[in-house]
């Protein structure tokens, strides 16, 4: 069901997804592939879908630490998927878990 909060983590996800494809080629010298960048984008926008599946207010606190939590799970799929290549792009996942969250909280009466 597309819930107001889920709207708000999938495009939020969505556009971090974006910061992260340009973070992905200034750290590599411009020399990621198509395929590695759709799939970094591609986790950011499922990290979206599933920090936007939980349901009810937890307060702020709690919220980010289930946004970090969720952010360090689904950053690690695509982290060892790679051969543990991209650490910053890990790290990176998981303050996007707790920057989506925190939107969502801000954002979702």
């Amino acid at each position: 069901m597309l819930t107001k909060r889920m709207k708000i983590c999938v495009a939020t996800g969505a556009v971090l997804g974006i910061i992260c494809i340009i973070g992905a080629q200034l750290r590599s010298g411009f020399g990621r592939d198509a395929g590695y960048l759709f799939a970094f984008w591609y986790n950011r926008l499922l990290m979206g879908i599933v920090i936007g599946l939980p349901i009810g207010k937890l307060g702020l606190p709690k919220a980010l630490g289930r946004g970090a939590f969720l952010g360090t799970m689904i950053s690690f799929a695509f982290y060892s998927a790679t051969g543990f290549d991209d650490l910053v792009g890990f790290l990176a996942g998981i303050g996007y878990g707790i920057i989506i969250e925190y939107v969502a909280e801000k954002y979702v009466a």
